[in-house]
């Protein structure tokens, strides 16, 4: 026969028993709480880890390969921006960080960083469309 599961009530009865003694304050049930809290907290962190292990199989089909010419094409637009708008974009969407973190960096305010990161993507757009309709 299969021991029963371990659900958060049945550990957290289970301490409970073990700390009754131990308990700090005239709040008991707020102690219960938080052992009924940490228990399924942690519960949930072990099913996770558990999903992640099952699904951590390769994909059944494979990836498909990089378009190395858009690549370039974007690298080079890149490098037509001025620094500041290139730094935002790369710091934006290249090393994905967020707004206020890439401000930071850059010692300008999050206002900037959006202008910034709308006017250069604007900008690439624009000149991908025109090269993309000069190449067809």
């Amino acid at each position: 026969m299969a021991p029963p599961a371990t659900t958060p009530r049945t550990s957290s009865s289970t301490r409970w028993r073990r700390s009754t003694g131990r308990i700090r304050g005239d709040n008991p049930e707020a102690y219960a709480r938080r052992i009924v809290v940490n228990a399924a907290i942690s519960r949930a962190r072990r099913r996770r880890l558990i999903q992640e292990i099952t699904f951590a199989r390769p994909p059944e089909t494979a990836a498909p390969s990089p378009d190395l010419d858009l690549r370039d094409a974007l690298f080079e637009e890149l490098r037509r921006l001025p620094p500041r708008m290139r730094a935002v974009l790369v710091l934006r969407y290249w090393e994905d960080q967020s707004e206020a973190a890439t401000a930071a960096l850059l010692g300008c305010s999050p206002g900037t960083v959006k202008s910034q990161a709308a006017r250069g993507l604007a900008r690439i757009r624009e000149r991908l469309n025109v090269t993309e309709g000069a190449m067809s």
